[in-house]
């Protein structure tokens, strides 16, 4: 069998890869679910805000490990193959300071990650 180092190592933001791709996905996964209810008969009127709970390691040590930074991107649209490094700064402080996430050109939901990302 042949692996490749990208089988071994994948592209994603750190310290800790295990606490910020899978997130970031999750949470990318989730926009394209609201992205598609919102071209669609789903009253966005609505959603108030946007609410992130996390558990277990997620939790315990997320902080630390960047994982809010991880929710914060993937809720802006971003992957961890598709966000350029020089960018991560830039978006996630755009939306601490703007306290929303742009789920379409037309749909717009509050999402202050001070407060709607709990680490429970």
């Amino acid at each position: 069998m042949f692996l490749s180092l990208f089988d071994l190592f994948k592209i994603g933001i750190g310290p800790s890869s295990s606490h910020t791709m899978g997130p970031m996905i999750a949470a990318a996964q989730f926009l394209s679910v609201l992205k598609a209810n919102c071209n669609n008969d789903f009253d966005t009127s609505n959603v108030a805000r946007l609410r992130v709970s996390l558990h277990g390691s997620l939790a315990f040590t997320g902080m630390g490990h960047a994982t809010d930074r991880a929710i914060i991107l993937g809720l802006a649209g971003y992957e961890p193959d598709n966000i350029l490094p020089d960018a991560v700064d830039r978006v996630e402080q755009k939306i601490r300071t703007d306290k929303t996430i742009k789920i379409d050109q037309i749909c717009v939901v509050s999402f202050d990650p001070e407060i709607d990302i709990i680490f429970d």
